[in-house]
């Protein structure tokens, strides 16, 4: 059902001042970019076939800003790659797995992605994730 971790989120206020850190540990900025419809400016950090996902607000209605308000800056997600994104959904939720997103939404990368509930998930956010290989 699942490839591999695609990437791990981390919440963060600011990803120039969490890239000092990282930096530090010797990993390099791929790319940024913004994710308008989840008001979000992500930036991947490559470690092997991992990605570090930094995750700043935009907004302060977005997920990202409500998570640090409640939690503070960490983890926010784990991603795990994988195939028609569509049917995993499906065959999720018919094994009893609430879901966040029924159908796949875009995100970063142009990859097809979608939510599991957290309380279905023991307390972690998880994101299936179709990635795009262009």
């Amino acid at each position: 059902m699942v490839n591999k971790i695609s990437h791990i989120g981390i919440a963060v206020h600011s990803i120039d001042e969490a890239m000092k850190f990282y930096q530090k540990l010797g990993l390099e900025l791929e790319a940024t970019e913004i994710v308008e419809s989840q008001k979000v400016k992500v930036a991947f950090l490559p470690v092997g076939e991992v990605r570090i996902e930094l995750l700043e607000a935009t907004s302060e209605h977005s997920t990202i800003a409500k998570f640090i308000a409640k939690k503070g800056e960490g983890i926010h997600h784990i991603a795990f790659s994988t195939d028609n994104i569509r049917d995993r959904l499906k065959e999720i939720e018919e094994k009893g797995i609430r879901l966040i997103d029924k159908l796949p939404r875009l995100g970063a990368h142009g990859a097809n992605i979608g939510f599991l509930h957290p309380k279905f998930t023991h307390g972690v956010l998880v994101e299936l994730c179709e990635e795009n290989d262009n």
